[in-house]
């Protein structure tokens, strides 16, 4: 495949920055990078344009690295709360990625961060507090707090039972009686005789007896 030398006018991401002489291939220069602005073939009279070329790059990398490191500045008090569910044991459903938080960035702050910015070694998995290391710029680093939380409602525990109805105390007999395991007391004594008729003093029943063994 042909290759052309161009010089670079923007910054192409993986490619190169203003003022960089590249080689491409020479249908991506004449069907694309040229047509756009992007880039400029590289002659005798295009390389007097380096130069200002480079100025220019100078003045977008300064206003880039001041932009990011006021940014890092605002982000570094921020704290980012996502909600997530989880089981009846606490672990997480998923977990949050670089993409979840750059969402919430987006939706609670305003903040359009590029993911790929958002270093994690692994996907979050725990609740609770997290320090999350944004690379804004190859200069400038900073940490963002995130806090993850249950939407899931703890379990209610069940109610320990208690003796009786109704959590009550327990059952004494019914009113107006006494209850079953009710006794008499020693001083209670017996009705003395049967209604209608009359009690006998103890002397006459001991002279029937006496009477009853004679004969």
């Amino acid at each position: 495949m042909a290759k052309t030398e161009v010089i670079l006018t923007h910054n192409i991401v993986g490619l190169g920055a203003e003022s960089d002489q590249v080689k491409v291939a020479a249908g991506y220069a004449r069907n694309y990078l040229i047509p756009q602005g992007f880039a400029i073939p590289l002659t005798a009279a295009n390389k007097r344009r380096i130069e200002s070329l480079r100025q220019r790059r100078a003045e977008r990398e300064a206003h880039d690295l001041n932009t990011m490191a006021e940014l890092a500045s605002s982000l570094s008090k921020m704290i980012i709360k996502i909600a997530v569910k989880t089981g009846a044991d606490g672990k997480m459903f998923g977990s949050v990625t670089a993409g979840t938080i750059a969402d919430e960035l987006k939706h609670q702050c305003d903040v359009s961060l590029d993911k790929r910015k958002i270093h994690l070694e692994h996907p979050l998995r725990a609740l609770g507090d997290h320090e999350v290391e944004l690379r804004l710029h190859a200069n400038v680093t900073t940490k963002l707090k995130v806090h993850i939380e249950s939407t899931t409602p703890p379990e209610t525990p069940a109610p320990v039972p208690t003796e009786g109805k109704a959590g009550g105390p327990p059952a004494e007999g019914r009113p107006g009686r006494p209850g079953r395991d009710a006794k008499a007391s020693p001083g209670d004594k017996a009705p003395a005789a049967r209604e209608g008729r009359p009690a006998r003093p103890p002397s006459d029943r001991r002279e029937r007896s006496r009477d009853k063994a004679a004969h």
